[in-house]
């Protein structure tokens, strides 16, 4: 009987540690002998896989493999990665998932209104919003460089959440955790194998010890005709159907009558390449098959043009912090020219609580550009913009834009944008625009 490959038992034996459980490239090579080499290149492949994640400044740890439906649900760990943060204290805790992130900006008994089980609260440097977070079972996520305290930190040992510090504000971390889901969900549309397998466990197989009698009792028990066929070591080698079969006698070895060498797929091809692959073939029915060329499960005509059709009714967009503030922007009617409203929400404020500079930018932006495409049709490039902070908006506030055109001509535009609240001016910009004409 073959034995396992060293590369083999290395995964075995990651899939087989506690979630959380933190490895390295020596401790695998000592405690497998095997060479750092070959422990790295399997600890890589884990990597691929989904099983393990390594964080810079921490290492690299086990985790919990993610099903497609929740790929737009970080770990703790990946969010690390993301906000190149520092991890104070919980790392036992980097494997969990978060459900929702929380803009901490607000006065603590309003901010912990929304702060549950699971969630991620972005804050700055407010102790106690750090320790309450963590009583309610939340991750925080510390921004602007700051640090917290012993207690917070031995908390967050206790109770196996992270504590991660950024020297990001609030507003870019915000951008760069919905830029991720973003790119998360665009992957998302993109349906692999492993989403539509048979399961090894449903599927119907047989072995190379089997003979043609074999066939015709799992014909007549699945109404099935098309089975892979598997070695002791779970091994793909072969594919039997109907037409084989056909002239046999029972007792015929199912090696004699099988076709060797079948088409296969892997866990990560495209369900558009297998689609291309039945069509051009000819075959209702493919093995999935791991690096080893053991058996994971099958895949079948039927399941491909379901998950086709599928595909083509998804959302193809995610939404980023842009889309968030840009939705929210509304006209109003005036007399005279144009204004716009933008109520500002948690995710539009840094970590003092007010609108960030990237927000502002997009607002002015947004109502500019909108108010030139009344006047010319066609695409436009933002070349300049110049803004000022005259006072400083709180959250939930209500802001009035009003843009202004300076000057229009057949290239170019400019447009003053004045920002209020409460009827007081609180930001000015200047923007300049090239048009291009459709």
């Amino acid at each position: 009987m073959p034995t396992k490959t060293k590369h083999e038992q290395i995964i075995e034996y990651i899939t087989e540690l506690e979630v959380g459980e933190k490895i390295s490239v020596r401790s695998i090579a000592k405690a497998l002998l095997v060479s750092e080499g070959t422990a790295y290149r399997a600890i890589k492949e884990a990597e691929n896989q989904g099983l393990v994640s390594t964080i810079e400044r921490v290492g690299t740890i086990r985790i919990e493999k993610k099903k497609k439906e929740n790929i737009e649900k970080l770990t703790f760990a990946e969010i690390v990665n993301i906000v190149d943060g520092q991890v104070l204290g919980g790392r036992q805790g980097l494997y969990k998932t978060l459900n929702r992130f929380v803009i901490g900006a607000m006065k603590l008994d309003a901010m912990m209104r929304y702060v549950e089980a699971g969630n991620l609260l972005i804050v700055g440097n407010r102790y106690q919003g750090h320790r309450l977070a963590l009583e309610a079972g939340a991750a925080v996520l510390i921004t602007g460089g700051f640090d917290t305290s012993e207690e917070v930190i031995q908390l967050a040992d206790e109770l196996d959440l992270p504590i991660i510090s950024t020297s990001y504000d609030t507003f870019t971390v915000a951008t760069m955790i919905n830029r991720a889901i973003y790119d998360q969900l665009i992957k998302k549309e993109i349906v692999l194998v492993d989403d539509i397998l048979i399961p090894l466990q449903d599927t119907y197989y047989m072995t190379t010890q089997n003979n043609v009698e074999k066939w015709h009792e799992l014909n007549e028990k699945t109404g099935h005709s098309r089975y892979p066929v598997i070695d002791a070591q779970m091994k793909i080698q072969g594919m039997v159907a109907a037409k084989d079969v056909l002239g046999a006698t029972k007792q015929t070895s199912i090696e004699k009558v099988m076709t060797r060498n079948p088409i296969t797929v892997n866990e990560h091809t495209t369900v558009a390449a297998v689609a291309h692959v039945m069509v051009w073939e000819g075959i209702e029915l493919l093995p999935v098959i791991d690096e080893q060329r053991r058996l994971l499960g099958i895949i079948s005509r039927q399941d491909v043009l379901k998950a086709l059709q599928m595909v083509q009714r998804q959302p193809h967009v995610g939404e980023t912090i842009e889309d968030i503030v840009t939705s929210r922007i509304e006209e109003k009617p005036v007399e005279e020219g144009y204004m716009y409203e933008c109520e500002v929400s948690p995710q539009m404020t840094n970590q003092l609580g007010t609108i960030s500079y990237g927000v502002m930018t997009t607002l002015v932006t947004e109502s500019g550009s909108r108010v030139l495409r009344k006047y010319k049709k066609g695409d436009l490039v933002v070349e300049n913009i110049t803004i000022y902070f005259i006072k400083p908006v709180q959250i939930e506030s209500m802001i009035m834009i009003r843009p202004k055109i300076l000057e229009i001509g057949r290239k170019h535009g400019k447009i003053d944008v004045e920002l209020y609240f409460n009827g007081e001016i609180v930001g000015k910009a200047l923007m300049m625009a090239q048009l291009i004409e459709p």
